[in-house]
């Protein structure tokens, strides 16, 4: 039915109060749009897993390919070193690489304490472990997908 003129039309209105509507928000929804959260809020458990599995595939299998390079290389690199060693053409300084060798254990050894890693170390573990807590389904699925590409 049409409104006669004079006559106000009832209407409801919802109140939004914007203070508490913008503490839900996260800074990236806010930023990107509702699209650009972790990967937990953007796919489903499914597509986490194909994706997750699929890199992770690729990069075991490229580990694994590029692993028997690499070792090949530093093996090869440490057979000509040691014979050039012994052939007189190398002379090591032992107490240097001594020295060297604490002082980088020095560096990566766990604080006793607290048990965590000392510096930078330790604040990368803590990145990861977030990462992981927050992309569970993706990690594993990449996980067994490495796996799976170094076994292939």
């Amino acid at each position: 039915m049409a409104a006669k003129a004079g006559e106000k039309k009832d209407e409801v209105y919802e109140v939004l109060d914007l203070t508490e509507y913008a503490k839900q928000q996260r800074w990236w929804n806010k930023l990107f749009g509702k699209n650009s959260g972790p990967v937990a809020e953007k796919y489903s458990v499914a597509t986490q897993l194909a994706i997750g599995g699929a890199t992770g595939w690729c990069a075991g299998y490229l580990f694994k390919k590029v692993g028997k390079l690499a070792a090949t290389a530093v093996g090869g690199g440490f057979f000509l070193l040691q014979i050039a060693n012994h052939s007189g053409y190398i002379k090591v300084d032992w107490k240097q690489v001594n020295k060297d060798v604490n002082k980088a254990k020095h560096q990566l050894k766990i604080n006793n304490v607290t048990g965590k890693p000392r510096g930078e170390v330790g604040s990368r573990v803590e990145e990861v472990k977030i990462f992981v807590k927050k992309n569970a389904v993706l990690t594993g699925g990449f996980a067994a997908g490495f796996l799976l590409g170094m076994a292939s």
